[in-house]
């Protein structure tokens, strides 16, 4: 079977959002800065670099190099922390819940998409140095979305309560956790790995942050990823202007709505708030609300007066935490950042953003999908050959493809097409007929049409479900062979967690993945282990 030769537009799992995008529409084009191609990133890096300053720089280096004390980081990741402080250097970056144990396989997708653009932009801008960066979501709240992950179709929770940003969140109930996961692993050599991965990621570390970081780190660390947790105050006090003007002026709030608009023939991915902030601390995280001439913390008695919140702001800028339409600001403002790459649903909401972007006087990121595929092991490959069936096949919706292949499959045809096209002919005669000789036979000749021709299709609906009768054991292949690779009808890498296939490929999985994913492709990958 070919392993690359279906496109995002044509895997189905699109939204019309992406694939007008992915098409460079007209409607759109208002919405984004450059579209992801080599040759853009000319004009991206010249504009980022005459708008971030070095005292920037120097805060990010400071932090990451505290944030990486008790790490054991690669020599690559230690030289791209030292190269952001040099003026040549940019980021590419990409960010991601901290999901128990990376969650979702795509959690791996998006890293090593902007690890592979950051080594394509050397190549094609050798002068420059391009750093990946892995934006740990340390201050969401959404626990329920993280607290789990599947493995061969059987889901682990975390059975804990959160209430405040979740990186702060302790690890010390993952031991029973462990304990369970390890059952269903088994005592492979790749099983082993696999535990004691976990039990240095989050029970040898005190939080979910230091956990998730860990992770990714070993992952990751030696193709010189940079993970960074924004929840830091050195980091927000850059920030500050930004905090005081959504305070003050709700700026963002008209501005995202004017460009929402734009979007209304879309789904739209978020709705702005007045204020787009939190306060925050180790257990709570709740919007800021203008009131009365009052900024109140919602759902709490906390409250402040203009001239408190301000003070609060300039001594404790840690305690105000970005949603989702600041978030994207804040890590523009804090980085030497070229491009931002996320799934569908991200990139739908930073389309929103650009005005906002442009009031602020912010360079607006270029937007790259993350690369997305299927993983199928050589045996399922092979039975797929043997049943006849193309990637294309595999990719459409079970009833369409169950239908089509009843009637590749079927010793006569199915399809009843001709016959209707012959009807038509015939009935076209008649009315010509009726036409000629009398205008009242007309409603006669057309109720005799929408009877045969029903007649027809029940015909052809009753062929079919006697032809699925008589196939039904090839037929159950085929649906056996695309729920392994499609669990619950969905996308493999929105349910399956890395470590099912690490356990079978240990520590080939990685290497493998680097080197087939080829992030400006807009390509959905097959890649056979």
């Amino acid at each position: 079977m070919p392993t690359d030769c279906i496109s995002y537009q044509n895997s189905g799992y699109f939204s019309p959002l992406m694939n007008d995008y992915l098409a460079q529409k007209t409607n759109l084009q208002s919405l984004y800065n450059r579209f992801p191609t080599l040759e853009n990133f000319e004009g991206q890096i010249q504009e980022k670099h005459a708008n971030f300053n070095d005292t920037s720089r120097k805060t990010l280096v400071s932090v990451l190099q505290k944030q990486y004390l008790n790490i054991e980081a690669s020599v690559l990741t230690k030289q791209n922390i030292d190269a952001l402080s040099n003026t040549n250097t940019f980021t590419v970056t990409t960010g991601h819940q901290l999901n128990l144990f990376s969650g979702p396989l795509y959690f791996l997708y998006k890293i090593i998409s902007t690890i592979n653009l950051t080594t394509e932009l050397k190549v094609k801008y050798p002068t420059y140095n391009f750093v990946p960066i892995y934006w740990m979501a340390t201050e969401d709240h959404d626990f329920e979305e993280i607290n789990y992950f599947n493995f061969k179709g059987k889901k682990f929770r975390w059975n804990t309560e959160s209430t405040g940003p979740v990186g702060r969140l302790s690890t010390e109930s993952l031991d029973e956790f462990l304990e369970i996961f390890t059952l269903e692993i088994g005592s492979s050599l790749n099983a082993n790995t696999i535990k004691k991965l976990f039990e240095d990621s989050y029970i040898k570390h005190d939080n979910l942050a230091d956990a998730t970081r860990f992770l990714a780190n070993a992952l990751f660390g030696t193709y010189g990823l940079v993970i960074l947790d924004a929840d830091n105050q050195e980091l927000k006090r850059n920030f500050i202007p930004f905090v005081k003007e959504e305070l003050l002026h709700q700026s963002s709030h008209p501005l995202v709505l004017e460009t929402a608009e734009k979007l209304k023939e879309y789904t739209i991915q978020v709705n702005p708030r007045e204020i787009n902030l939190f306060y925050i601390e180790d257990t709570l995280r709740e919007r800021i609300v203008f009131e009365n001439n009052t900024y109140k913390v919602n759902h709490t008695k906390i409250e402040f007066s203009e001239a408190e919140i301000l003070a609060l702001l300039e001594n404790h800028p840690e305690k105000f935490s970005p949603n989702v339409i600041m978030r994207p600001l804040y890590q523009e403002v804090i980085l030497p950042n070229l491009c931002y790459i996320g799934g569908g649903g991200e990139i739908a909401y930073w389309l929103e953003l650009k005005s906002f972007f442009a009031a602020a006087k912010v360079p607006f990121p270029i937007l790259l999908l993350r690369n997305s595929v299927l993983l199928a092991t050589e045996k399922q490959a092979k039975k797929a050959d043997k049943l006849n069936l193309t990637w294309t096949d595999l990719f459409s919706k079970q009833a369409d493809l169950i239908n089509n292949k009843t009637k590749q499959l079927s010793e006569f045809p199915i399809d009843l097409t001709n016959l209707k096209e012959q009807l038509k002919t015939q009935f076209e005669v008649l009315y010509e007929v009726a036409n000629k000789t009398d205008e009242s036979f007309i409603g006669a000749v057309k109720a005799q049409e929408v009877k045969q021709n029903k007649g027809l299709e029940n015909l052809e609906k009753r062929l079919l479900k006697a032809q699925k009768r008589k196939l039904t054991d090839i037929l159950q292949r085929i649906i056996d062979l695309q729920n392994e690779l499609f669990p619950n009808q969905s996308l493999q890498e929105r349910q399956a967690n890395f470590s099912e296939f690490y356990l079978e490929n240990g520590e080939n999985l990685i290497p493998t993945l680097v080197k087939k994913l080829k992030p400006l492709n807009n390509r959905f990958e097959t890649i056979e282990l």
